[in-house]
């Protein structure tokens, strides 16, 4: 998954890890996976040095991470830093009070967001087996 990786973005380390996690799920996980979340998540991480970094997590047709924008429409898109994108994962951080505090910004299906944090925590706890 080092193609997703992008220097000086703690984000990449953790999507890279989350793609790994896709690719270890039987086709039956991520089928249930896709049928929960059912949506395309775009992902624009500004780093402390303000640049930007694009990534997707398609959980509509693939069950997978890329690097870059969305291939098909995405759902939502989420504008965050990559710091609160980092305690997002790490589950330090809500994601309706980082919305709600200005720290997690939207465009599209807000509701959509909120289905994010269980996919990172699925992930999360299939990376450590």
């Amino acid at each position: 998954m080092s193609d997703i990786k992008v220097e000086g973005f703690k984000a990449s380390e953790i999507l890279s890890r989350l793609g790994s996690a896709f690719e270890g799920f039987t086709d039956a996980e991520r089928m249930a996976q896709i049928k929960k979340a059912n949506g395309i998540f775009e992902l624009r991480i500004t780093s402390g040095k303000k640049q930007e970094a694009v990534w997707t997590i398609d959980m509509k047709e693939k069950g997978s991470v890329y690097k870059g924008p969305a291939q098909s429409k995405p759902g939502v898109v989420l504008l965050m830093s990559d710091d609160t994108f980092a305690q997002l994962a790490d589950g330090k951080l809500d994601g309706q009070k980082a919305f709600m505090t200005g720290k997690l910004k939207t465009k599209g299906n807000a509701m959509l967001a909120t289905k994010l944090t269980p996919i990172l925590e699925t992930a999360k706890g299939k990376a450590k087996l």
